[in-house]
This record gives structure tokens, sequence and C-alpha cells, in this order.
């Protein structure tokens, strides 16, 4: 058994680590999607690239990638605790640090919502990208608004799902993301401009 739960700790870092994005620009765009806006191998460089068929098929593939080995060990095989919280992180680690890539990779948002996703289908999931999209609308860091995000799955877990497993996945999720988005968390949130005019309209 001991076994069994750290070779599905592999594959699921395996799975992880395809950077799914880059192959797609190489392939169909005949570009590196690094060169495009953050520099990250990740499926918002696709779109910033032009093609938003290919951007949007990234996407899939790099929640699907963590989706498929998180979903099979918990609901198929019913791993649970220590064993399954590893096989929950272990995608995220492997978009981070990529193999395929000299062990660099992205800022692993898609990756963490297709945990979400393997873990609890469309309940903590939903809230996610909900909590994301306010955050994208609020404020100019992506970091924050993913922060937000994040924020919303722990109200979620608390009040709704309770489940202690899922609080340790999202406290290890939260620093690692944290850590991909250390650049712009340095900053303090900053609201859109549409929004802090209404707040603090100018004085006549």
């Amino acid at each position: 058994m001991h076994m069994a739960w750290v070779a599905l700790v592999l594959v699921s870092f395996v799975c992880g680590s395809l950077p799914f994005s880059v192959w797609l620009g190489k392939l169909f765009l005949k570009v590196d999607v690094r060169k495009y806006g953050d520099g990250n191998p990740g499926a918002a460089n696709v779109f910033r690239s032009g093609n938003h068929a290919i951007g949007l098929l990234a996407l899939l593939l790099d929640i699907s990638k963590a989706a498929a080995p998180v979903g099979i060990a918990y609901h198929n095989l019913e791993m649970r605790g220590i064993p399954m919280v590893c096989i929950a992180i272990a995608p995220i680690l492997g978009h981070v640090f990529s193999p395929f890539l000299g062990f660099n990779g992205g800022k692993a948002i898609a990756a963490s919502l297709g945990v979400w996703i393997g873990l609890t289908v469309w309940k903590a999931s939903s809230v996610g990208v909900i909590g994301t999209l306010v955050g994208i609308t609020l404020f100019t860091s992506s970091g924050w608004a993913v922060m937000l995000g994040l924020a919303m799955i722990l109200l979620s877990i608390l009040l709704w799902l309770r489940d202690p497993l899922l609080l340790i996945v999202w406290a290890s999720e939260t620093l690692i993301l944290a850590w991909t988005h250390r650049h712009e968390l340095r900053h303090k949130p900053a609201l859109r401009s549409w929004l802090s005019k209404r707040i603090s309209p100018k004085s006549r």
C-alpha cells in the first residue's frame, strides 16, 4: 500500500509537469509562449499570443492534468489522509517545477483549479473560480485575485464541506501559490481605476 500511494504521487507529479501550453504553442502557433506576457509557460500566455482557441485548449489540458489523477485517487481509489494530500499537491508542484522545462514552470493557477475539481467536482472549484473572477474585476494584480479565490475556497470548506483533508490541501496550495505570485503580493492590492474613482472621486 505504501508503494502504491508513492507511485500515485509520482504519476500525479508527472501529469502536472506536462507543459501543454509550451507544446501547443510550438506545435500550432510556431512560437514559444514564454516570450509573451509574464514569461510563464501557462495558458494565459497562449491567449496573449493571439490564438484563443489554442489558449482554451491549453487551459482545459492544464486543468485536466491535475483533475484526472487527483479525481481517480480520491473518488475511484478512495485514497485519504496524508497520501491523498501528497497526491493532490503533486500536480501543482509538477507544474511549478516541471522536469520537461528544466524544473521551471508556471504559476499553477489552472492546475490548482484542477485539483479542486478532482477533489470536490464543482463545489470548491466553482467557488474558487467566482472568487478569482471577482478579484480580477476588482484588483489590478492577478496575484491578489487568486488570493481572493483561495479565500472563498477556504470559506466553502469551513462552512460547507468541513473536511480536514481539504483544509490541509488548501493550506498547502495557498503556500505554493503565494510563492508563485510572490512578486505581485509584495505590493498592496490596488483597485482598478474604475472602482477607485467611484470610491474616491476627485473633489470639485
